[in-house]
């Protein structure tokens, strides 16, 4: 199967590409290796709503569910069970891509329990919980970037293990992880840790920050706010890479870097757009830069495999244009401040209700797998 020009475009300014999505289906079928052969995928990321939707469909999980059901395990064991599972086929599929790639892609990402999210030495010990039930090198281990999870990134990270920092929203709040993550690599180099085997992305988000602030500026008179609509998650973004660049040219980073670390990437999620009148693709071409990561469902992958146009660099000449925006948004009236944390405390809610979803899909499953036995 040849490569999709356009998305082998993408690859080549720099830009890893990422599915957002997995399930049993996807690595029954072949699909996940068509993908890695025709689409330039080279990594997959997981989080409970893709879960809960795999296990709504088909019924490729039924016959590890009726075994679950016949040694009467715990809907809570149940669910790392079949996630673990999913996750470690995958991570078999990418072996070739993380041997290739040394180590930078080929990687599959899983959540720690979002029921966790304000607890922080719950999720460190889920985290390596994780970690040693999927047992693969090219895993990461998802955590999300709310107050308790910062501290818990930067225990993971010294503990030697990969983290994919989750539910970043806030240009604040990114310093704070990239701070966490260094802090993390310090602690491995104390430790003797060899620091090139950790690796980690930051899971910035986007399109759900046009959506929230295209709301506040809907409910504001005047031109300058309805000029400002599906600016801001783009400019967000921009100056998170901005924000990045600036780390990894100080001299703090420049000692973890001497000592064989990797950059975290900015790994750019939520890149499906949710208005269907701006482009579909939008959150993939303005965001091109090199050293970055973008995690598309399989929609916006076909949308960019289909009429995609990569230009070399999308974010870094227009750190300026991305400023002016902020400040627009500021001036009418929309508060940065509070429009991040809403989205901070909703995704990380709805994270919740998607993995009860799967707990109560799972109960269920198990019940009549058990009856019919």
């Amino acid at each position: 199967m040849s490569a999709n020009e356009n998305l082998a475009g993408l690859s080549a300014a720099g830009v890893s590409v990422w599915l957002d999505d997995i399930s049993r289906e996807r690595l029954e079928t072949g699909n996940l290796k068509d993908l890695i052969a025709g689409s330039s995928v080279v990594g997959v990321t997981s989080n409970p709503s893709i879960f809960a939707a795999a296990l709504a469909k088909g019924s490729g999980y039924d016959e590890q569910i009726a075994d679950l059901a016949v040694r009467k395990v715990s809907v809570d064991e149940a669910a790392r069970a079949i996630t673990t599972f999913d996750i470690r086929w995958a991570a078999d599929v990418l072996a070739p891509v993380f041997e290739t790639t040394g180590g930078q892609d080929g990687r599959v990402s899983i959540e720690v329990d979002p029921r966790l999210a304000h607890e922080t030495k719950a999720t460190i010990a889920e985290a390596r919980a994780l970690w040693w039930a999927v047992d693969r090198p090219n895993t990461m281990i998802k955590i999300p970037a709310t107050k308790a999870g910062l501290p818990a990134i930067t225990a993971t990270i010294a503990a030697g293990i990969s983290v994919n920092v989750t539910l970043i929203f806030s240009l604040e709040r990114y310093r704070e992880v990239m701070d966490a993550y260094m802090a993390g690599l310090e602690s491995a180099k104390a430790a003797g840790i060899d620091l090139s085997h950790i690796r980690s992305v930051a899971s910035f988000f986007v399109s759900r920050v046009d959506a929230e602030i295209d709301k506040r500026l809907d409910g504001i008179t005047g031109e300058k706010a309805q000029a400002l609509k599906g600016k801001a998650a783009i400019a967000n973004a921009r100056l998170a890479y901005q924000a990045y660049e600036n780390v990894v040219a100080s001299q703090r980073w420049a000692a973890l870097a001497a000592a064989g670390a990797h950059p975290q990437r900015p790994l750019w999620a939520s890149t499906s757009v949710k208005n269907p009148d701006y482009r579909d693709v939008l959150y993939v071409e303005d965001l091109v830069a090199p050293g970055t990561v973008n995690t598309m469902p399989e929609g916006t992958l076909r949308d960019y495999a289909d009429h995609g146009e990569t230009e070399s660099d999308t974010v870094r000449p227009y750190y300026d244009d991305a400023a002016a925006v902020m400040l627009g948004l500021e001036q009418v009236g929309v508060s940065y401040k509070d429009v991040v944390q809403v989205l901070e405390d909703e995704g990380v809610e709805k994270f919740i209700v998607s993995w009860k979803q799967l707990l109560d899909q799972i109960e269920s499953k198990l019940s009549t797998s058990g009856e019919q036995k």
